[in-house]
């Protein structure tokens, strides 16, 4: 009996126990525990219990793979490399540490990941796969955490005494649990911003409490005030900062035109979008009795305004950029400044930072000038109405395109200012490509909303002439003050913005894709790479794989971000590039005016450590500034198709993959997915080589690229994906 009684025991033993010590050893490395602490951790505190881990602490010990440090007291030998990356997560829990250290990204089974979440900074050791010979990795300690706040649906329990939250993340693989006392008047079913307070060591999913209420999910203003949430974006300024800003002195006074160049008898006018609210940059045009144009690119001083060390800077800074939502703009600085004290507004003076020009007819700089101005527009024109002036060659604005609705006759000196400025744009813009710029055109999709913010139609923003003109002397600015900065010696601190050439493999899968619709590039060498490029986009303008094509072609290249090392501009073939023309809306402008104006008065290399830090933290909410736009747009997209659900659509096919084939429609832009379960006239196989679902018995192939006709299956506001089903092939003509 009694020795029945000892194999029960035993059967009731701490399961996987040597691997689970060697796990809390390896993890915390540096420090040593006896088997009293090991046994805390583990939660237990029976004799049994205590006698299995004090022979499992003695048989590592001898076996080596622990070392005994002082009596009773045990810790890790350390013969392993430990290496430091970030995780990025798969929807099934699955991930890659993306680490400097390997050319390849290490994957991270579910059970090694160790709690830890995408996005955070983690440290691991790597070891070869058994079976195919790749490298493997478990997580040992988690660095920084990617974020802390999450976005997600809560559910309380029925006798509520706790509660959980879904998150909307499908990076996020566990619920937070939630004490009843921390659900801050959340009702069940509410969409909720939730911080993340605690994982404790033997909890399966991490703790947290509610930090705001959002709303009922699928209502507009929940999911638009969700998009923002979920990354970390601001929704109002506080109190104390519009208090701040409405209390600054934006009259225009003598003793500071004093202090600047007077240019407000320059004949000066914007350009813009027939809805803008803040009009940063403005054009001045004159000829010279030496027969040069003067063109003066004026940006408004928002750095005179935003001075380093107040409440209101440090606001700046934090935002770094404002945020275009489909309905609505969150902006960097608060109204008296974006939309009044900074905004070129027409018939009213501004201080501005001007980067004047001398050029010839072949649009050849002979003379510039750098510094702080005083401007007063003559005019504001929508980019409908410049573009008629350029097309038509007149000064004459028709009724359709004018901002008043009304037909009217601008002043012929600014038509001419103009069509001259058109002509220097378009010399400019030629020189540009054939030095090796990309010419990205991407079509902007965009709605038509209602005064509910529901979505009644779709339009694409395309680039004209008047949005080129507005480019390209845009572009000359920030290269030319880059340029002036970058050139000086010894060298001097600056924000530059800089984009890597791309990399081989990703152009590789470009022309892998590309194939598909006939099309070859040449990746021989730059000159040839950027040729054919441009020529892939000019070939697929207009056609169904066009939106398909610009995507992948923008997705093969690096990512453009902010730096204080400069490394030139491929995209725009530009070896001094900055970004000094947007301070309304881009923090790395308003340092570019600061650093500029500090040079100009003979001051010393700014703090290089200093900038670098500014540039990445800029970089960084650029990033989620893009992805919350990109967010909002699919939003909107999702809610407009929810009214077409009986309608069939024809698209392309824009991504195949062994779950399902993804389909854009060619009307309005809207992607969803065609589940591979909904496709049932066959049993269809993924074929990676052809891109393609492949039929077993019927031999139909959707391959990427092709047309197909689909209707809508399901919306999902929360999640924001929509799926189709698919209707067939169209017929051919």
């Amino acid at each position: 009996m009694s020795k029945k009684r000892k194999g029960k025991s035993k059967n009731k033993g701490i399961s996987n126990l040597t691997n689970t010590i060697l796990s809390i050893l390896k993890k915390e490395r540096n420090q040593s525990f006896n088997y009293k602490q090991i046994a805390a951790k583990l939660g237990v505190n029976d004799a049994s219990s205590r006698n299995q881990i004090i022979k499992t602490l003695a048989k590592l010990a001898t076996k080596q793979e622990i070392e005994q440090v002082e009596r009773g007291k045990f810790k890790a030998v350390v013969n392993t490399e430990y290496h430091i990356g970030k995780l990025d997560l798969a929807a099934k829990g699955n991930g890659y540490v993306i680490c400097d250290d390997f050319e390849d990204d290490v994957f991270i089974a579910s059970n090694n990941i160790n709690k830890a979440l995408h996005g955070d900074e983690v440290e691991f050791y790597a070891y070869k796969r058994r079976k195919r010979g790749k490298l493997e990795g478990e997580i040992t300690n988690i660095i920084k955490r990617a974020k802390s706040e999450y976005v997600g649906v809560i559910q309380i329990h029925e006798k509520k005494n706790f509660a959980f939250v879904v998150v909307d993340s499908n990076k996020m693989y566990k619920d937070i649990f939630i004490p009843i006392n921390k659900i801050n008047k959340a009702q069940d079913g509410d969409k909720v911003l939730v911080s993340l307070e605690d994982w404790p060591e033997k909890a399966d999913s991490p703790y947290g409490k509610v930090l705001e209420v959002l709303g009922k999910p699928g209502e507009h203003n929940t999911e638009i005030h969700a998009i923002l949430a979920e990354y970390g974006l601001p929704l109002e300024f506080p109190h104390e900062v519009e208090q701040f800003a409405n209390e600054i002195d934006t009259s225009i006074t003598e003793k500071e035109i004093a202090n600047r160049r007077d240019m407000r008898k320059d004949l000066t006018f914007t350009i813009d979008p027939k809805d803008a609210k803040d009009f940063d940059d403005a054009l001045s045009f004159e000829v010279l009795n030496n027969g040069l144009y003067e063109i003066g690119i004026h940006i408004a001083d928002v750095s005179h305004y935003l001075q380093e060390g107040t409440i209101l800077d440090d606001e700046a800074y934090e935002r770094a950029t404002s945020v275009y939502l489909v309905d609505r703009v969150v902006p960097m600085l608060p109204e008296v400044l974006s939309n009044n004290a900074c905004s070129l507004r027409p018939h009213e003076e501004k201080y501005t930072f001007s980067a004047v020009f001398q050029m010839n007819d072949k649009a050849e700089i002979k003379n510039q000038w750098f510094g702080r101005t005083v401007t007063y527009s003559d005019a504001r024109y929508a980019y409908e109405e410049a573009q008629a002036v350029i097309e038509s060659k007149t000064n004459n604005i028709p009724a359709e395109v004018s901002l008043t609705g009304k037909a009217y006759q601008t002043d012929q000196k600014l038509a001419d200012a103009i069509l001259k400025m058109d002509t220097l744009a378009k010399i400019m813009r030629g020189q540009r490509m054939r030095e090796g710029a990309i010419s990205f055109d991407k079509v902007e999709v965009k709605f038509n909303l209602d005064e509910q913010a529901n979505p009644v139609g779709v339009f694409f923003k395309t680039s004209k002439d008047a949005n080129k003109l507005i480019e390209e002397f845009m572009l000359l600015a920030n290269r030319k003050v880059s340029e002036f900065v970058g050139k000086q010696s010894p060298k001097k601190t600056f924000v530059y913005r800089v984009h890597d050439e791309p990399d081989d493999s990703k152009l590789a899968s470009l022309q892998n894709v590309v194939g598909r619709f006939g099309y070859k590039l040449n990746f021989k060498d730059r000159k040839s790479t950027t040729a054919s490029l441009n020529n892939l986009l000019k070939e697929v303008n207009g056609k169904k794989e066009q939106n398909l094509v610009d995507t992948l072609t923008i997705r093969s290249m690096s990512k453009a971000e902010y730096t204080t090392h400069n490394i030139g501009h491929y995209g725009l073939a530009f070896d001094y590039y900055s970004h000094f023309t947007s301070p309304i809306r881009r923090y790395p402008d308003v340092m570019a005016h600061r650093l500029l104006q500090h040079y100009l008065d003979g001051g010393k290399s700014a703090n290089e450590e200093e900038y670098k830090e500014k540039c990445n933290h800029s970089s960084n909410m650029e990033g989620l500034a893009t992805r919350a736009e990109r967010d909002s747009i699919k939003y909107m997209q999702i809610r407009f198709m929810e009214d077409h659900k009986d309608e069939e659509f024809v698209g392309v096919i824009s991504g195949v993959t062994d779950w399902g084939i993804y389909v854009e429609i060619i009307s309005n832009k809207c992607e969803g997915m065609v589940s591979v379960r909904d496709m049932k006239d066959d049993h269809y196989a993924f074929d990676q080589d052809l891109y393609a679902m492949v039929g077993r018995n019927n031999g139909l192939v959707y391959q990427l690229g092709d047309e197909v006709i689909v209707k809508v299956k399901n919306t999902d506001l929360v999640k924001k994906h929509l799926d189709f089903n698919l209707i067939g092939k169209p017929q051919e003509s």
